[in-house]
């Protein structure tokens, strides 16, 4: 074992919940978020005929951005401190 200390990787989790990786995150959920729900339920807004359903599909419409938005931020920073040699986890 060599003098400089190790850093173990820190967890999916504690990444995801990094400021930086909630804005961008946020950022891209609303930008991507906003052109599939007008898209997708664009002509039900402008009719006013949205449902329950509709606005919970709305919701996810929002969700599935930020979370893969946050799935690769997090898999990019995991690299990034492995590369570095900053731990083996």
């Amino acid at each position: 074992m060599s003098g400089t200390p190790t850093h173990s990787v820190p967890g999916w989790f504690e990444l995801a919940c990094q400021r930086p990786v909630v804005l961008r995150s946020v950022r891209v959920a609303l930008v991507v978020g906003t052109i599939l729900m007008l898209i997708n339920h664009g002509d039900a807004l402008l009719a006013g005929t949205m449902t329950s359903v509709r606005w919970l599909k709305v919701g996810l419409t929002y969700l599935v951005p930020y979370a893969v938005a946050t799935y690769g931020a997090v898999g990019a920073l995991r690299e990034s401190y492995r590369a570095a040699g900053q731990g083996h986890g």
